[in-house]
């Protein structure tokens, strides 16, 4: 999607994590390893932006992990709390503020998204180190993390 602010805009970035692995892709147009994410929609909540970016760059249907407050009501839905805030910036104007999420995939077929993405792979904390282009030290960081919680 378009940017929907010219100064900044909110982000998912979701690492997912199964059998001691974390999915990371190559990104195309930026040639860096990421997670999987992009940016919430006007209609979305941080939620759904999450489950759809993870359908829609991986094939998979996911759950996200971390504390719902017991405070749904009418008029007011209690949301999944990132792991993790970031802002991070884009260009010399614009930044995005990234919501962080854990998450464990529940069913679907890894698959790759060849308009979006060079590659897509389950790495250890060992084969990090091993990616070409290297990989980001904040973006290791959080897949470290999320190795590390997610057993």
């Amino acid at each position: 999607m378009a940017h929907i602010h010219e100064k900044i805009d909110f982000t998912v970035a979701i690492f997912v994590v199964h059998q001691d692995r974390v999915l990371v892709i190559h990104h195309r147009k930026l040639n860096k390893w990421l997670p999987l994410g992009g940016h919430i929609e006007l209609d979305e909540d941080p939620e759904i932006a999450a489950v759809r970016e993870a359908r829609e760059e991986s094939g998979l249907e996911v759950e996200l992990i971390g504390e719902r407050p017991p405070t749904t009501e009418p008029g007011t839905r209690a949301l999944i709390t990132p792991r993790f805030l970031d802002i991070h910036r884009i260009t010399d104007t614009h930044e995005h503020i990234g919501m962080i999420y854990w998450a464990r995939p529940k069913k679907g077929t890894l698959t790759l998204a060849t308009d979006e993405h060079h590659d897509i792979r389950w790495c250890s904390a060992a084969e990090l180190d091993q990616l070409q282009p290297p990989m980001a030290n904040a973006v290791k960081w959080y897949c470290l993390k999320a190795l590390a919680e997610i057993a």
